[in-house]
């Protein structure tokens, strides 16, 4: 079975939903779940939202940077809001991350608005095996213009970079798209690990900037960072 070809594993991912058959009970549940889990962020929480269609492998990237571990084996996909936090250290200061995976399923797409309002970064997601995926991110980033703060963190991930012969979607055609939106970009593997903990230091280092940055100081680039790191390892994804 292809990686993250429906989803992923669920195990130790707190779940804030169930399935039901009628998804306005769905949506429901959701809410009561939203209000009993989901307190507003502090002032040293970042909540940051992976978002993208239903199998790019949202669940296994989240994975792979809590835990340092691939999901294999029986696939499904998220139902509702999964979340898991993780500290990480940047320069020195602790930033916690908030990390909520989302549902794809358009069906779901109601109950994940309702959170693009309070995401500190965005991490967008396609599987570059999947066509459709990508060509959906732009309808992805009509919703995030519609639902998210104006100045949202937000990266463009390619998934599934290790899965070099069934790709379908160039490295360059991201790279092109993320200029065209000017956002920054990378191509990530949840399965080797390629770029995962990079895209989320490189969120971590924006937010903290944005938190201790004075009036005259310069502005964090994402994109530069993730350029002089990937110079710095010898990493051309």
């Amino acid at each position: 079975m292809r990686s993250g070809g429906l989803g992923c594993p669920r195990p130790g991912v707190k779940s804030l939903l169930k399935q039901q058959s009628d998804p306005r009970q769905t949506e429901f549940r959701f809410c009561r779940a939203r209000a009993v889990y989901r307190a507003p962020a502090s002032s040293t929480t970042s909540p940051v939202m992976l978002i993208g269609d239903s199998g790019v492998g949202k669940t296994c990237v989240l994975v792979r940077f809590k835990d340092g571990a691939f999901l294999s084996g029986s696939f499904i996909s998220t139902v509702g809001i999964d979340f898991r936090n993780k500290v990480v250290n940047v320069d020195g200061a602790k930033v916690k991350l908030q990390i909520w995976d989302t549902a794809g399923q358009e069906r779901f797409r109601s109950v994940t608005h309702a959170y693009y309002r309070d995401a500190h970064a965005l991490l967008l997601l396609y599987d570059v095996t999947n066509k459709t995926s990508f060509d959906n991110i732009r309808a992805w980033l009509s919703e995030i213009h519609e639902y998210a703060q104006q100045d949202v963190v937000i990266m463009l991930l390619g998934n599934k970079a290790d899965m070099q012969a069934e790709r379908v979607v160039k490295r360059e055609e991201g790279e092109k798209l993320a200029r065209d939106f000017g956002i920054a970009f990378m191509e990530t593997s949840a399965k080797t690990g390629l770029n995962v903990e990079l895209a989320f230091m490189a969120v971590a280092k924006d937010l903290k900037s944005r938190k201790t940055r004075k009036p005259n100081d310069p502005k964090f680039s994402v994109t530069e960072y993730v350029d002089q790191e990937k110079q710095s390892q010898g990493c051309c994804s």
